[in-house]
């Protein structure tokens, strides 16, 4: 019971401390190269793993397998949530977007928690949708002009998120690992980037961000894949670090494919 208490604790410091980190990296970075790159980062399992870390010393790998397996399901309800957002953005203001995109993300994590499938029909309906849900977001011109928010906003994104953060633990005590696991990816930090993007530069930098989520969503599939499907075999240690590779090769990918892009209309226009 101590030991519990004492991980549980562990984990809550490690929250705290890493999601107003990320908060504010993500932030810097979405200022200097962009939105776009802000998303794909927000779409690493960036407090998720650590999360899935503790639970496999805490719980056991057989908790953690089939938590981290929900996990990648509930990738599905990011999607959604940044499909809903994206598309009321057109014409909708900020916490209309946001209260609707949670939930889509809840209906969704509703309907995935009835499903039992195989790890990798699993991890192909993930794929399957992404696929789609990535194309079918709304397409803006070329970015215009983006507004400098205050000096403010970026404290008040860390505040924000480290509230979420402690409401989100607490609510997860009652769960069970597959609930859990499923709403382990809720789109904390594409809530907080993409609804202060939405509130200080405009609704198409912040689709821009909900934009690199989801492409950035592929990487946190396959962590989790890796995760669900080897850690009985492979131990802890090795398991996390094959799915920390694995993300960043699926990332680093993305992002030579959009400098690629990029590039090539750099050079039609």
């Amino acid at each position: 019971m101590a030991t519990s208490l004492a991980v549980f604790r562990i984990m809550l410091l490690l929250k705290l401390l890493l999601t107003p980190l990320f908060i504010l990296i993500i932030t810097l970075i979405g200022r200097r190269w962009g939105t776009l790159v802000s998303g794909l980062l927000v779409g690493l399992p960036l407090t998720s793993a650590p999360v899935a870390f503790f639970l496999a010393l805490e719980q056991g790998i057989t908790f953690a397998s089939r938590a981290a397996l929900g996990t990648m399901t509930g990738t599905i309800s990011v999607a959604a949530f940044c499909l809903a957002y994206s598309w009321l953005s057109l014409r909708l203001p900020w916490p209309i977007c946001l209260l609707t995109g949670w939930g889509v993300f809840f209906a969704s994590t509703f309907l995935l928690e009835q499903l039992a499938l195989p790890l990798l029909v699993s991890f192909l309906i993930v794929l399957l949708v992404l696929s789609i849900v990535l194309p079918s977001l709304p397409r803006d011109g070329r970015p215009g002009s983006i507004a400098t928010p205050p000096h403010w906003e970026i404290a008040a994104r860390m505040m924000v998120a480290t509230l979420f953060v402690l409401i989100l633990t607490e609510s997860a005590v009652l769960l069970g690992p597959g609930l859990s696991g499923l709403l382990t990816p809720f789109p904390l930090f594409a809530s907080i980037v993409g609804a202060f993007t939405h509130a200080f530069s405009g609704a198409p930098a912040a689709r821009r961000v909900l934009r690199g989520v989801v492409a950035g969503s592929f990487a946190f599939a396959v962590f989790f894949l890796i995760v669900a499907g080897l850690i009985d075999k492979a131990g802890i240690a090795a398991t996390f670090a094959l799915a920390i590779l694995g993300a960043f090769l699926i990332q680093g990918s993305s992002l030579w494919l959009l400098s690629l892009s990029a590039r090539s209309k750099k050079e039609r226009s």
